[in-house]
């Protein structure tokens, strides 16, 4: 991870009522929006989310993305395509708000990590693989203990390769070198609709830091979902329905 974590107190305060006008919206998924589910294909879509971020999209004048780890395509039908500006797989790919997409080209280094992950879960009943195209991840969540073994195997794959170790909420990722969150936030930042606007990241894992720090640079805030912790964030929601919730508020106050 690139982003420079400040360190704050324990007790981070709930964010102000939330505001469209001026302001861009850059929203994490798996752990933000929705619940932690045992597996990524647990999470689907649920209309009163996808009615939410219709209307954000529309109350924020479409300055709205979700910056996933997740692929594109995944978030779109998480989200019932309801948020036009999507960048997946930590940044490595994108469609911005027009609907044009644009990708890194994968690593060939990822054929090996795979080999060596599915190597992992097939010997340790828990784990799970997961190939996004341009990374290819290990999820341990059902296998806890295995979180020193799986972490270990990600670093000397890290040192043997020109592949990215990104460490998340109980998964080991391997990614293609480029963007991470926080430059795809930057990215946004130059385009329409999002110029000249003020950008909020809200986020739950380790790989929000990146995102939390380019807001900040660009005079926005981060708001931390969860648990406290070391964090760039300046605010904290403790869960997804917390998220939600503020983000209804918004929808309602400018009605």
């Amino acid at each position: 991870m690139t982003a420079q974590i400040l360190t704050f107190p324990d007790y981070l305060p709930a964010p102000e009522p939330l505001v469209c006008r001026g302001q861009a919206l850059f929203l994490d998924l798996d752990g933000t929006l929705t619940p932690i589910m045992p597996r990524p294909g647990d999470v689907v879509a649920a209309p009163e989310r996808t009615r939410l971020l219709r209307d954000l999209v529309q109350g924020f004048e479409r300055r709205v993305a979700i910056i996933s780890g997740r692929t594109v395509e995944d978030v779109a039908a998480i989200t019932e395509d309801a948020v036009p500006a999507i960048a997946g797989v930590h940044g490595l790919a994108r469609r911005d708000a027009r609907g044009e997409l644009s990708a890194a080209l994968p690593d060939p280094d990822l054929i090996g990590a795979r080999e060596i992950f599915e190597h992992l879960a097939r010997a340790q009943p828990g784990l799970m693989v997961e190939d996004k195209g341009l990374s290819v991840a290990l999820h341990y969540r059902g296998f806890p203990a295995a979180c020193e073994a799986v972490r270990e195997a990600a670093r000397r794959l890290e040192a043997s390769s020109d592949l990215v170790f990104q460490e998340g909420d109980m998964v080991a990722e391997m990614r293609t070198r480029g963007d991470d969150k926080g430059q795809a936030v930057r990215r946004f930042l130059t385009e329409w609709p999002f110029q000249g606007a003020r950008p909020i990241f809200v986020g739950d894992d380790l790989t929000d830091e990146d995102g939390f720090v380019a807001v900040q640079s660009a005079g926005g805030f981060g708001v931390l979902v969860g648990a406290p912790r070391r964090t760039a964030a300046r605010y904290r929601l403790a869960d997804p329905s917390a998220v939600l919730s503020w983000l209804g508020a918004a929808i309602e106050a400018a009605q």
